[in-house]
């Protein structure tokens, strides 16, 4: 690689970034900071969708095409620019190459250490006449929440058929496949009573869901497959048996068989417990029962070793004398959703490091080492 790459401009736009506050639905900051960087390094194209109905967000998702001025074929970077909380007012402190906040947030570099090295490809490209392949930028809104700007992308403008998120921790490491997602909402229905008066007259909804909840397989299933219970809610008083009960959960599997095979176990540990619950005949006590809601939350992504998205970083690699691992991700992110839409995705980690904390850290050579694959994807 014979560009050198501005160390100290790519540290500032990282710190501005983190900077301008973007929780879920609160990106608009930063999409209008992009839509200006990119219009003065002369952008060919930048367009906001109307995902903003759909998601709630102050603002769409953003993309941005930088026409190639080679027959390479094209492709795209993609980051999300919302955080987690507590995101608001982040302010950076720098000890040498280390990026942290003083504390009270979180840093931000999931994801705005992917955003910063793409803004200062684009610069090196430009500020040095640097021949390059067609480069589409895709920023998303509320991925944090659910994946809900790529859910809601207007992708149609898109060149490129295959492309990057760059989005996880480490570095030189592709995520080639990411599981897919069910996400469960359980209704436990029993009979309120008072618990000191009458408690005979009741059935705890409480009950019924922690006997079925003994029955099922969670945590890791097998390689690969998980399942979880996150969230139980339900009662009105201490002093009244509850009724109802709201359980949250999610299965994930890399096998779409699997992913159906074992949330279909839970549906039905659920229904046969109430179905089977011992009711007095003469009891005024009704029957349990169970609603249970299945939403797909995001498809699976798998990419063969030969496909174009995992070769041309493994090539840009070697041209760095660096040797790229092929892994295999545990959650899902946008990447899983533009596979989806039959864009080829893999993922590219960016450095960060303890995100989702107010530990969050983050390299400055981890960045630089990001924006030199970057470059000879885009030069290739």
């Amino acid at each position: 690689m014979n560009i050198t790459i501005n160390r100290e401009r790519l540290a500032q736009t990282f710190v501005t970034l983190c900077e301008l506050s973007s929780p879920s639905r609160k990106e608009q900051n930063v999409a209008l900071y992009l839509k200006d960087t990119f219009s003065s390094l002369g952008a060919d194209f930048i367009v906001e969708d109307d995902s903003a109905v759909h998601t709630g967000s102050e603002c769409g998702n953003l993309i941005i095409r930088i026409n190639g001025t080679t027959d390479s074929t094209p492709v795209f970077f993609a980051c999300h620019m919302d955080t987690v909380q507590p995101g608001d007012d982040v302010k950076v402190e720098q000890d040498g190459d280390i990026f942290t906040s003083k504390g009270e947030t979180i840093l931000g570099g999931d994801d705005k250490s992917g955003i910063a090295p793409v803004i200062e490809l684009i610069s090196l490209i430009k500020e040095n006449n640097i021949a390059h392949r067609t480069l589409e930028l895709i920023f998303t809104t509320c991925e944090e929440i659910g994946l809900l700007g790529a859910k809601f992308l207007d992708h149609k403008p898109l060149q490129a058929r295959f492309g990057y998120a760059l989005d996880s921790n480490g570095i030189d490491k592709l995520i080639v496949g990411a599981p897919a997602a069910n996400r469960m909402k359980i209704d436990v229905h029993g009979t309120a009573a008072h618990a000191g008066i009458n408690p005979e007259a009741g059935l705890s909804a409480f009950l019924v869901a922690a006997k079925a909840i003994t029955k099922l397989r969670l945590g890791r299933i097998d390689e690969e497959s998980t399942a979880n219970i996150g969230i139980i809610s339900g009662g009105v008083a201490t002093n009244i048996i509850p009724e109802h009960l709201e359980i949250r959960g999610e299965v994930r599997s890399h096998s779409m068989s699997k992913l159906a095979e074992y949330t279909e176990e839970i549906k039905s540990a659920f229904a046969k417990t109430a179905a089977e619950w011992p009711v007095p005949g003469d009891s005024e006590i009704q029957q349990p029962s169970v609603n249970f809601e299945v939403n797909a939350d995001y498809p699976a992504m798998r990419l063969s070793e030969d496909d174009i998205v995992v070769t041309t970083v493994v090539a840009a690699g070697q041209k760095l004398n660096r040797d790229i691992s092929l892994v295999l991700a545990g959650g899902g992110s946008d990447a899983n959703i533009y596979n989806g839409y039959g864009l080829s995705t893999a993922i590219i980690a960016t450095g960060m490091d303890k995100v989702h904390t107010t530990d969050e850290r983050l390299d400055l050579n981890d960045m630089i080492s990001l924006t030199e694959l970057l470059y000879c994807i885009a030069t290739e």
